[in-house]
């Protein structure tokens, strides 16, 4: 199994980086894992910016020769970790400009002519971790599930990965939030995920 992760947090000090390092942690010690790529968007200085104008045209956002090395790590994966905060009910900026760039029509989705297009990434699967400082429920509850809705039905069903687990951890800036019982979770997941 081919593992992308893609990292989405600006500092190597917070608790996102110890899901990153548990992640990949378990990751190395499963037997069905073959190779893990980390891909930091804030470390890569990635540009989340969208540019359209006589240059750039959005017709032409497939084949960008500055995301080349982008596409070629969506392509190579089998099964794609994001690991993010959850800020203001959803991910970082930074990781839905990662998205508005990469899931571009011609390589992540083509247009068919009817409702929905058809999915040019299907077969691979996805698992989000995310951390808020929120309760666990407070999504669920408070924002109808906002956040999955927009993982699995906007984005990644849109480009056809039908498969997307989730790890919400709420609580995470109080002194009982039970961190280290959550990063165990992690790395167990991972040490044993098979597909």
């Amino acid at each position: 199994m081919k593992t992308l992760i893609i990292y989405t947090h600006p500092n190597h000090h917070s608790l996102s980086y110890s899901f990153l390092q548990r992640t990949i942690q378990g990751l190395e010690e499963n037997p069905h894992v073959d190779e893990v790529q980390v891909l930091d968007l804030y470390a890569e200085s990635f540009d989340p910016l969208l540019v359209f104008n006589e240059d750039k045209r959005r017709r032409d956002m497939h084949r960008d020769p500055e995301l080349t090395k982008y596409r070629n790590q969506l392509l190579w994966a089998e099964k794609i970790v994001f690991v993010y905060p959850i800020w203001w009910g959803r991910p970082p900026a930074m990781l839905l400009g990662y998205i508005d760039r990469m899931f571009a029509s011609n390589f992540a989705y083509r247009d068919k002519g009817g409702m929905l297009p058809e999915g040019l990434l299907k077969g691979k699967t996805v698992v989000c971790v995310s951390t808020m400082k929120g309760p666990t429920l407070y999504p669920l509850l408070w924002l109808n599930n906002a956040h999955k809705v927009l993982m699995r039905k906007a984005l990644l069903s849109y480009v056809g990965i039908k498969k997307v687990k989730f790890f919400e951890f709420g609580g995470m800036e109080k002194k009982q939030g039970k961190q280290e019982q959550k990063l165990d979770r992690i790395y167990q997941y991972f040490k044993t995920i098979a597909q």
